[in-house]
C-alpha cells in the first residue's frame, strides 16, 4: 500500500500503529527498516524516522541500532496530562476568576528547600501564598517559592494582582519541570483557606520547574472539594 506524495509523519505513524493492533505485526516481531518502508510509503526517509521515534516514546516499539525494531510485547502506555493557567482552567468552567496575594516575603531560605532544589548558601527566595477562586469559592491555594538567582528581579509587586503561576509562564519560560500528586491532609493553615475541616484529605501537586539546570520554583497547589484532573492516553 502507498500513500501520496504528501504523507505525513502522522499518516505514517497511524498505518504503522493499525498494523501493530491488527496483529500484523505481532508483539516482539521484528519490523522492516525506515529505507523498506519510506520505499512503501512513498515519502523521505526522516519522515519515517519521526514516526518511528513518536512510536518508540509512546512504548509501542523498541529500536535498537544492532538488532533492529521490534514490537514491543508489553507496551507502556503514557499519560498526557494537561495542566493549564488555573486562570484559563476556572475561566473554561464557566466560572468568574479571582485571584488574592495571602502573603509574600522574603525569608531565610529554608535546609528543605536547598536540599530540594540543590540552591547553594548564598541563593536567596521569594515565598509567596495566594488564592484562586471560582465564583468566588475557593479553588485552590498556591504556595510557592521562587528561586532569585534564577529571576534576580522578581519582588513582591510583581504579584499584587497577577498570580505567580500567570507571571512565571510570561517571564521565565521553563525547560524543565517534574510534578507530583497525592493527598494531604488539611492544616490549620490551608484548611480556613478553602473552607475544609482541618485534617480533610486535600488533592495536592507539587510542581518543580527549571531553567535549563536553574531551578525556578517549587510550588505546591491545594486544591478545593471536588477537584478533578483527567488523562486520556
Amino acid at each position: 500500500m502507498s500513500l501520496s506524495d504528501k504523507v505525513s509523519f502522522r499518516d505514517i505513524k497511524a498505518q504503522i500503529l493499525a498494523r501493530i493492533r491488527d496483529r500484523v505485526w505481532a508483539p516482539g516481531a521484528i519490523m522492516p527498516g525506515e529505507v523498506e518502508l519510506s520505499h512503501e510509503f512513498g515519502c523521505a526517509r526522516a519522515t519515517v524516522n519521526r514516526a518511528m521515534r513518536e512510536l518508540a516514546d509512546e512504548g509501542f516499539i523498541d529500536r535498537r541500532r544492532k538488532t533492529g525494531t521490534r514490537v514491543n510485547a508489553n507496551p507502556i502506555r503514557q499519560a498526557k496530562f494537561e495542566i493549564p493557567l488555573v486562570r484559563v482552567e476556572i475561566e473554561a468552567s464557566g466560572a468568574a476568576y479571582r485571584y488574592a496575594l495571602v502573603s509574600c516575603e522574603s525569608p531565610p531560605t529554608p535546609d528543605w528547600l536547598r536540599a530540594r532544589l540543590g540552591l547553594g548558601p548564598d541563593d536567596k527566595v521569594l515565598h509567596l501564598q495566594c488564592m484562586h477562586y471560582a465564583d468566588n469559592a475557593p479553588f485552590q491555594f498556591e504556595d510557592r517559592w521562587i528561586n532569585k538567582a534564577t529571576v534576580p528581579d522578581i519582588d513582591c509587586s510583581d504579584f499584587e494582582t497577577l498570580s505567580p503561576n500567570e507571571w512565571l509562564v510570561n517571564q521565565v519560560p521553563f525547560t524543565e519541570a517534574e510534578i507530583s500528586f497525592s493527598a494531604t491532609a488539611a492544616n490549620e493553615s490551608n484548611a480556613d483557606l478553602l473552607a475544609l475541616p482541618v485534617g480533610e484529605p486535600v488533592f495536592t501537586a507539587e510542581r518543580i520547574t527549571w531553567l535549563k539546570t536553574r531551578p525556578i520554583t517549587f510550588a505546591r497547589m491545594f486544591f478545593g472539594r471536588g477537584y478533578r484532573m483527567t488523562t486520556r492516553f
